[in-house]
């Protein structure tokens, strides 16, 4: 299988088949970034869209300094924190949408109050990581900062996350939300 990079480069030289092989890795994961950060999914949907339409209009620029994966991420969130700019000028302040996991409805909604409870850098940091499953490298080029800073601010938000879940009356009953609280996967490959 062609590499992200190798990919990017063909499209910069003109492959057409090389960004609908990107496209087809790609959209759905952005997707699912933004559907997990809107509450509009239809919105969720164009800002996918804009995030690739981005990656057409900068072909020319695109150098390989960092992964293919990172340098989308990092177009999603400047487009996210625009939609929320938009967002906050148009209308009242929404509550953050239900993160998507695999869990029962009482479950979710649990996890998703207390991801609502952190504040927005530290609920960015745990979705970057557990949702999206960035490295701590890529999360670190992502968001511009040292790798040992990104891997201190990610402890102390999973504890903040563990407090909010610990504070709840009811007990962690949800695997997906101990892990979570537990920061899942401790070791980087």
């Amino acid at each position: 299988m062609t590499s992200d990079e190798a990919l990017m480069l063909e499209f910069q030289r003109g492959s057409a088949e090389a960004f609908e092989e990107l496209f087809a890795r790609y959209r759905e994961p952005l997707f699912g970034f933004f559907r997990r950060r809107l509450n509009s999914c239809e919105r969720a949907e164009d800002l996918a869209q804009e995030t690739f339409l981005a990656v057409i209009r900068a072909t020319s620029r695109y150098e390989p300094r960092a992964l293919v994966r990172t340098y989308l991420y990092g177009i999603a969130l400047n487009l996210l924190a625009a939609e929320r700019r938009k967002q906050s000028r148009n209308s009242p302040i929404e509550s953050s949408p239900e993160p998507a996991i695999d869990a029962a409805p009482d479950e979710v909604l649990w996890v998703r109050q207390a991801l609502e409870k952190l504040d927005a850098s530290e609920r960015e940091i745990i979705m970057l990581r557990e949702y999206e499953q960035l490295s701590y490298a890529e999360i670190a080029d992502l968001l511009r900062l040292p790798l040992n800073t990104v891997r201190s601010r990610l402890f102390r938000s999973r504890m903040a996350l563990k407090d909010c879940l610990e504070s709840e009356s009811k007990p962690l009953h949800s695997s997906r939300a101990t892990e979570l609280a537990n920061g899942g996967e401790e070791h980087e490959a």
